[in-house]
């Protein structure tokens, strides 16, 4: 029997095994104790955090991305704590990004060897990076979500303006664009921890390459499929999200993938790309501002402290 499975057929049981494993890792993080300084923001209600969860998750399955719409969502109406953004988005994406790659992984063709290597460097990327950002305080947080949106705008706008999407025919690469490709890919996996979406730039890296844009579909939602149980089960581990606002994500998302997939499966979407540059933006100018305002609030010192100050 399993001499007649391909490599698709492998990556799907890979996928299902992971999903098990992470229903598992999760139902058993939200079990534990909650951390006494645990505490819900006075605008998380749940009706908001299922309709951000169907929003974001509606679009993303679009090829929009999920993490800045969410992030400038959150920080907006105040859901969750800036220090718990990165580990939410991570934990309440996961299921819904997993729906997103068993539907598009059969329906899009692109090369097995070329999926594959991409997909397993990123879950390296996003291993290594939610290990550091996990443990990170809120301002050095604030600081990373705030520059990562930044770039993410950018590259957003870019390609709104059509200077980074060539785009071609190929299906698969070999070579050095492979390994250039992989190891973007790589470092896109690390980012994603701090809260930049891997699918904006994923989609610039496939169209850059020469590849047919359509294959970005497989190729980041199969990454973010298997990278973000990684990276979640961590900061699941560390007890570094917010447990209401996940599951209002993960609740909102499902349906939502299921319906862009399956009954929109396309919109004019020129608009709302716009529109999410300029809120990620200002979501990201409003983050570091914040750090700013903490780290003169608190009277971080820019030397060290003469000796028996208090």
């Amino acid at each position: 029997m399993m001499a007649n499975l391909d490599a698709r057929d492998i990556l799907f049981l890979a996928l299902g095994a992971t999903t098990l494993a992470y229903v598992a890792i999760l139902v058993a993080g939200m079990r534990r104790p909650q951390p006494p300084g645990e505490r819900v923001e006075p605008g998380a209600k749940p009706w908001a955090l299922l309709t951000t969860g169907f929003v974001t998750n509606f679009f993303d399955t679009l090829g929009i991305g999920s993490y800045a719409t969410t992030t400038s969502i959150f920080r907006q109406w105040k859901l969750v704590r800036d220090e718990r953004i990165p580990g939410t988005l991570n934990v309440g994406h996961t299921l819904p990004t997993i729906v997103q790659a068993f539907i598009y992984t059969r329906l899009v063709p692109v090369d097995s060897r070329t999926l594959i290597s991409m997909i397993i460097a990123a879950v390296l990327g996003a291993w290594l990076g939610a290990g550091f950002v996990a443990r990170w305080p809120r301002r050095r947080i604030q600081i990373g979500m705030g520059t990562a949106l930044v770039a993410a705008a950018i590259l957003m706008e870019l390609s709104q303006l059509g200077m980074l999407t060539a785009g071609g025919s190929l299906l698969g690469l070999a070579g050095s664009r492979l390994v250039l490709a992989v190891g973007v890919n790589f470092l896109l996996g690390a980012l994603m921890t701090i809260g930049i979406g891997l699918y904006a730039p994923c989609m610039i890296l496939v169209s850059l390459s020469g590849m047919n844009p359509t294959t970005a579909f497989p190729i980041m939602m199969g990454s973010c499929a298997f990278l973000m149980p990684i990276a979640s089960a961590r900061f699941i581990r560390h007890q570094c999200f917010d447990r209401r606002a996940s599951l209002g994500l993960l609740v909102g998302g499902i349906p939502a993938v299921l319906i862009a997939a399956f009954i929109v499966k396309s919109l004019p979407l020129g608009v709302v790309r716009w529109l999410v540059v300029i809120v990620v933006l200002y979501t990201a100018t409003n983050l570091l501002r914040t750090a700013y305002r903490e780290r003169v609030r608190a009277g971080v010192p820019a030397s060290p402290e003469p000796e028996g100050a208090a």
